[in-house]
């Protein structure tokens, strides 16, 4: 489709870029009269709720849902692709922001702001760039789109500009991200070189028709390629800005990074990789090229990285930023399958890692709002402490990213690890059960601090906002829900991972 015809299908896109410009006009039209305006938070909110309504099918453009059968279809002259794939990622990242505004406008950090409406404008702007990350189908608009979403974050990483440990992550996120986003620019060159296209559709048909003479520059490529995504979805070893960004930045936009900019990594990852999965197995585009063995490799070290980084930690922020990198390891595992049910396995275990991990994100905001605290001691006690309704839900989200039954993380797993053993990657489905072990000590200790151990005389009663206890009460419900009843999440995910190839 041209331009014109495009915007039909970009109803999302739409709605998220004119919230944002309407976030700068009405900022600037309160501002200066002497308090902080809740108009920036509301149009955030507003805008969110509308690209969740858009992205599943409003009818008034005549879009199919999760549950229908929707077409590929190409917009703006090829630089962006509308499949299923593309909606159930904008509907992961619309809940995504969602929540992030929600958490934001309860958060004190964010809160007690004056700068409101850059805060929300920032936001606005990252989330349509990881839209656009969803759905990008060149090499150009990859890049671009990745570019836009990582610069949107540095700054949110750095709001509180007043904060010395918020101005730090920022820096080494910067720095950080130069570097990967080099690479990966330089990878994209070689891919155009080899193959005369920056469109994906072309670039397979050329990989798989590529003399053997090439498949050594071809995999050098890729590998540089693989650099930037592996970057924004945290892997070994890209890893290391992950800790440090997580730990500085305010809590909702450590939440936004590792729930929203993880799924968006994820979706640009699977969708350039897209040449190598077939029905059952890699595809012959695959063949002379050893991605599965690297991917593989990847995500065995992601894991253990994560996990045994974790043990040691005392900051709940940097160990939950640990857990996520060792969460990476787990989805990448179903990436290196390169077949249609590691794909589905991947979008399943996204869709449920959102819902757990936020949930634990909140909670640490709750408590950190309570206590000023983040470091696990503010946890001692804390069911004791008039926290116990909250102290049960976090304790089932962590059980959750532990992989117990009958939570969602379970599910996700079990189904990651069925890919994996359907790809014949046993060793590393052995490997990620024996991290699921590991990981289950340093969740447990949470658990053991706050029912076990009997606060202190410096640790005072706590008082959660009920509103914000039955957010987390209903996202715990839906940990318990996706554990048990998961089969039409699973089938949206099919049905994207199907659509992805078509």
């Amino acid at each position: 489709m041209g331009t014109a015809a495009s915007f039909r299908f970009f109803g999302p896109e739409l709605a998220l870029g004119a919230a944002l410009l309407l976030v700068i006009f009405v900022d600037l039209a309160t501002a200066g009269r002497g308090r902080r305006s809740e108009w920036p938070a509301t149009i955030a909110l507003g805008a969110a709720a509308a690209t969740v309504v858009l992205s599943v099918g409003f009818p008034l453009f005549g879009w199919a849902g999760l549950g229908e059968t929707l077409r590929p279809t190409w917009l703006f002259d090829r630089m962006l692709v509308l499949d299923q794939f593309a909606i159930f990622f904008k509907v992961l990242l619309g809940l995504s922001l969602l929540a992030v505004v929600t958490m934001s406008i309860a958060s004190r950090e964010i809160a007690e702001s004056p700068n409101q409406g850059e805060y929300y404008t920032v936001l606005l702007g990252s989330t349509l760039g990881m839209f656009l990350m969803a759905s990008a189908a060149n090499l150009l608009m990859a890049y671009l789109a990745l570019e836009f979403v990582s610069l949107s974050s540095y700054v949110l990483t750095g709001f509180l500009r007043h904060n010395r440990r918020s101005s730090e992550a920022a820096l080494k996120y910067l720095i950080y991200g130069g570097v990967a986003s080099g690479a990966m620019i330089y990878g994209m060159s070689w891919v155009y070189g080899l193959t005369g296209s920056m469109d994906y559709g072309q670039i397979a048909a050329a990989l798989a028709k590529a003399p053997a003479e090439n498949r050594l520059a071809l995999f050098t490529g890729l590998v540089l390629v693989l650099a930037g995504f592996g970057y924004k979805v945290a892997v070994v070893p890209f890893h290391m800005w992950a800790p440090d960004v997580y730990t500085g930045a305010p809590l909702p936009i450590t939440t936004f990074l590792a729930v929203a900019s993880k799924a968006a990594g994820f979706a640009m990852l699977l969708r350039f990789f897209n040449f190598g999965v077939g029905t059952n197995g890699p595809s012959a585009a695959m063949s002379g090229l050893p991605l599965v063995q690297l991917m593989a490799a990847i995500s065995a070290l992601t894991m253990l990285v994560g996990n045994l980084a974790a043990i040691s930690q005392t900051n709940v922020k940097r160990l939950l930023a640990y857990s996520s990198i060792a969460h990476a390891g787990y989805a990448l595992m179903g990436v290196a399958v390169f077949a249609e049910q590691g794909v589905a396995a991947v979008l399943l275990y996204l869709a449920v890692y959102y819902v757990m991990n936020l949930g634990a994100f909140w909670v640490t905001l709750l408590v950190v709002n309570t206590t000023g605290r983040e470091d696990l001691d503010a946890f001692r006690g804390l069911a004791w402490r008039g926290g116990a309704p909250v102290a049960v839900t976090l304790a089932i989200f962590l059980f959750s990213l532990a992989g117990l039954p009958p939570f969602a993380g379970f599910i996700g797993k079990l189904y990651v690890f069925a890919a994996g053993i359907k790809g014949q990657l046993y060793w590393l489905v052995v490997w990620g059960a024996l991290n699921s072990v590991v990981s289950l000590y340093y969740y447990a200790r949470i658990v053991k601090l706050m029912f076990l151990d009997q606060p202190g005389p410096q640790d005072g009663p706590v008082h959660f906002p009920n509103a914000e206890v039955g957010a987390v009460a209903v996202l715990s419900a839906l940990t318990l829900y996706f554990g048990v009843r998961f089969e039409w999440l699973y089938q949206a995910a099919v049905a994207a991972s199907r659509l992805l190839r078509g």
